[in-house]
């Protein structure tokens, strides 16, 4: 089933339930609803279609009455949220449906169960729909939805309390009457109170909610004075930015923004912001967020970006942020071994705003919007002094082939919202080389990178669509500005960008005027001129400047056009009179319901029907009625669709005033073109006769050009020749480039290795002094052990010359007694007499025989010392060579290195 089928059952199903409140026409409305909401019709609303607009005021209808069941409310309700989550559907439901008043009055009546489903989704869609918008102070349940809100945030009850935060920081926001009637209030104290004390929540959405509602409400007062004191402001910037970069999502890091942007209109704030010692860091670490794939959150990063480009002193510190520290950054990553050069371009914040430039798709347009007037405003301040960095010029060479991209992929045939949206993004885009062409070396970068083929095709495609949307032939659209309004804008940009580089770039002087005597070129030039915008005729007037002394220039097709926009916009003023007078003498039974401002009523005609309407009431005898209101109800609603067909009706009015108008314009141009084809006739008749004087000559010149091509084919070949050179020479090139980064590569690795040898070549000169030290005191021991030695050995000589003389004394004495014994033998008489002395020198004999073995023990012990001595010795000895085989190890290793040394820096 597609959409119109299903809205033509949704609107029947509307009537059948509206004529019997049954429970099966209940269902069948609730299933119809359902299937809608299934199809996910985001913009239903943008079409500007009879048949959804009478289906959303049906359900709106039903949504508001109290007798429809909470079922069906709450899916409808669900439908509602889908259309508000499109801006333009959003304002669409706020402005011409009264949507904010029935979802005020559902709460309303269900304001005794505020925990209910229904009234938190009442909640989430009214947050969603007052999201920066106003919201009229006279609107109907207004107050009672203020003081619901006032009362569920004292209550301290999380599942409320967000939505109600949310919701009061909407309507609070840029809305004084609003501000007004809540400081008004008796209770207000206890509010403030309140929200002060949600500041330490551990929430950081309802942190952001009720700083918000209090910078709203107390910034120009006491309490904001003391809030917002210079003192603890520094805090509270510093507590926003951390909100920012790490809230709880989208919808925090939305507010978050537009409290520092409602801070910053403050000139206070501002100052104190550009005091603010950490804001350089704030900013990068806002600038990182640019890296996310959300189109949202990088909208809302970009808006505050363009926000502190507008104070001057924030302006050339978020240049610095930008700019200055890109080279240092990227020429550290390209030399990370292992890391490219993307990983490192991840850390710029200028390159992720050249990401959000290059290609956008579908949803992200308003970034690259954004994007381009943010690097519009950042390149004006950087060019501004007086000399350009060479960080700048960098950025810029990496910029203007991205922005070249963005002027093409133009499509004639595609819809008016994408023509729009490229005409949009072209403006800007010319704005920004515009704005690069200002400065000498920077318009030279982009002079380098521009083709005059390119501007050419642009602006050929531009005027086409121009001329197809001219809008004096096709009625205005209910946007702002017409289709051809903003091709004419894009028109001019590109042209003035053409007369800019006419000089720099090759054949763009002649593309140039070709432009400009163009016929195509007379309705953005008098669009231009009849502009209300300064800028506009100040660029028709430079461009009309140029193009008047050019012979093929239509100046009369161009006065023709200025007078035909000069007569619409006057005969536009007097409808919009007629229509304001016819409106304010309507009576008031047939005024407008007070749903709010519509597109074709102001909105102080209703405020009057609004009085009108309270004092017949108020003349009625004081009768208290309850029905009243639900009676009023009915007339508004049949009042606002009687409105919206007469509305309608005067458009076509005015769509056949403006046929009218187009015709005659019309033939005023064909009868002047008529004349001026005559004329070019006659013209070209004398320009045929002097054409075949010319032919003779020519022919003449092209045998001697005949020639010239022949000598140009050889130049050709030879070019082609030297071009192939060139070609080898560039593949030699590339493959001497890789080879140079296979050497940087190796050279890296040796001098990552030569500064690991060298600290253990630090640690084994230590070892090797330990070493040393510990050699000499062995040496000492070894020397001490040697004297000691020597000194042994000579005892232990003496006590071998004394045992040998004491042996060679009892040999002797031992001959000496066998000779007694034979001559004792021999005198037996003298034996008796010499029994004495025999006793005598037994004894002797007694104590030599004790001094010998004396001395055999000492000499063993001086034997067993001597082998100790010498064991010991024989270990000092090992270490010794131990040591020295490990020293000339040292010695080896340490000469190695000096001779790797040597290799490596050579």
């Amino acid at each position: 089933m597609d959409v119109t089928t299903c809205l033509k059952s949704l609107l029947l199903a509307i009537h059948q339930y509206r004529d019997n409140r049954t429970a099966h026409n209940a269902a069948q409305l609730q299933k119809q609803v359902e299937e809608l909401s299934g199809m996910q019709c985001v913009r239903l609303l943008s079409s500007g279609q009879v048949l959804p607009s009478e289906c959303v005021c049906g359900l709106v209808e039903l949504a508001g009455d109290p007798n429809t069941s909470p079922a069906l409310t709450g899916t409808i309700i669900s439908l509602l949220a889908q259309l508000v989550c499109d801006d333009e559907s959003r304002d669409v439901l706020q402005s011409s449906y009264n949507l904010t008043s029935t979802l005020a009055s559902i709460i309303h009546c269900h304001s005794s169960t505020p925990r209910e489903p229904l009234v938190l989704q009442c909640l989430k869609v009214l947050q969603r729909l007052t999201y920066n918008g106003r919201i009229f102070h006279c609107a109907n349940y207004i107050h009672e939805l203020i003081d619901f809100l006032m009362s569920n945030i004292q209550s301290h009850n999380d599942d409320i309390t967000m939505p109600c935060l949310g919701l009061m920081a909407n309507l609070v926001r840029y809305n004084l009457s609003v501000q007004t009637h809540i400081k008004a209030l008796s209770n207000v104290k206890v509010f403030y109170r309140t929200l002060i004390n949600f500041l330490a929540h551990n929430s950081l959405t309802v942190v952001v909610f009720a700083l918000s509602i209090l910078a709203s409400l107390t910034l120009n007062e006491d309490v904001g004075e003391k809030l917002f004191h210079s003192k603890n402001i520094h805090q509270t910037f510093q507590l926003i930015f951390n909100i920012i970069v790490n809230g709880d999502g989208t919808l925090t890091r939305k507010y978050s923004v537009d409290l520092l942007v409602d801070l910053l209109k403050n000139p206070k704030m501002a100052d104190y912001l550009t005091r603010y010692e950490h804001f350089s860091v704030c900013v990068s670490q806002v600038l990182g967020l640019l890296h996310v794939k959300d189109p949202d959150s990088a909208a809302k990063v970009l808006e505050l970006l363009l926000a502190l480009c507008g104070v001057s002193g924030l302006r050339s510190l978020l240049c610095e942020v930008v700019f200055r520290p890109a080279a240092p950054r990227l020429r550290a990553a390209s030399r990370r071994q292992g890391v490219g050069l993307d990983a490192g371009q991840k850390t710029e914040p200028g390159l992720a705003l050249i990401q959000w430039l290059s290609s956008p798709a579908e949803g992200e347009e308003l970034c690259c919007l954004q994007a381009l007037q943010l690097l519009t405003e950042l390149l004006e301040e950087a060019l501004g002094s007086q000399v350009v960095s060479v960080c700048v010029l960098g950025f810029v060479e990496l910029l203007v082939p991205v922005v070249l991209d963005l002027l093409q992929g133009l499509d004639p045939a595609a819809p008016d919202s994408q023509l729009r949206t490229h005409c949009i993004r072209t403006t800007h885009t010319t704005s920004l080389l515009l704005m690069l062409c200002s400065e000498d070396s920077v318009c030279r970068v982009v002079s380098r990178q521009m083709s005059s083929q390119l501007c050419l095709s642009q602006v050929e495609l531009l005027l086409s669509c121009c001329h197809n949307n001219d809008p004096l032939t096709c009625p205005l659209t209910g946007h702002d500005s017409s289709l051809s309004q903003v091709c004419g804008e894009a028109v001019l940009k590109a042209v003035e960008l053409m007369s800019k580089l006419r000089q720099q770039v090759k054949d763009m002087e002649t593309s140039f005027y070709r432009i400009l005597q163009d016929q195509r070129m007379v309705t953005p030039l008098s669009l231009a001129l009849t502009s209300s915008h300064r800028e506009h005729v100040q660029t028709g007037l430079r461009l009309l400047l140029e193009a008047t002394p050019l012979p093929d220039f239509p100046s009369l097709v161009l006065g023709e056009s200025i007078a035909a926009n000069n007569a619409y916009r006057q005969r536009e003023a007097e409808l919009s009179v007629k229509r304001v007078a016819v409106q304010q003498d309507v009576p008031a039974p047939m005024g407008k319901s007070l749903s709010g401002p519509s597109p074709s009523s102001p909105s102080h005609s209703i405020h009057s029907l609004i009085e009108k309407l309270q004092n017949g009431m108020e003349l009625q005898d004081q009768m208290k009625d309850v029905r009243v209101s639900e009676i009023m109800d009915v007339y508004e609603q049949k009042i606002s669709s009687l409105a919206s067909k007469e509305g309608r009706l005067q458009d076509l009015l005015e769509a056949k005033a403006l046929a009218l108008s187009q015709a005659d314009r019309l033939i005023t141009q064909y009868r002047c073109q008529r004349a001026q084809a005559e004329a070019e006739a006659r013209k070209l008749a004398s320009m045929l006769k002097e054409a075949e004087q010319r032919r003779e000559a020519l022919q003449v010149e092209l045998g001697s050009q005949v020639l010239e091509a022949e000598r140009a084919k050889g130049d050709i070949k030879e070019l082609l020749q030297h071009n192939a050179r060139l070609q080898a020479d560039s593949q030699e090139h590339q493959s001497l480039k890789g080879s140079y980064n296979q050497l940087l590569n190796r050279f890296n690795e040796s001098e990552r290795l030569l500064k690991e040898l060298q600290v253990a070549h630090i640690s084994l000169i230590k070892q090797m002094d330990t070493l040393r030290k510990t050699q000499d005191t062995l040496r000492l021991q070894h020397d001490k052990a040697l004297c000691e030695l020597k000194e042994r050995q000579e005892q232990m000589k003496s006590f071998q010359s004394e045992l040998q003389q004491r042996d060679c004394d009892i040999t002797g004495l031992r001959g000496e007694l066998r000779g007694q014994e034979e001559r004792g033998r021999a005198k037996e008489k003298e034996r008796e007499e010499l029994e004495e002395t025999v006793d005598i020198l037994r004894k002797e004999l007694n104590k030599t025989e004790l001094a010998r073995k004396d001395a055999s023990i000492r000499a063993s012990s001086l034997e067993l010392q001597k082998a100790q001595v010498e064991a010991k010795l024989q270990k000092k000895e090992d270490e010794l060579n131990k040591h020295s085989s490990m020293i000339a190890m040292i010695h080896s290793l340490s000469s190695g290195k000096q001779k790797s040394d040597v290799n490596l820096s050579l």
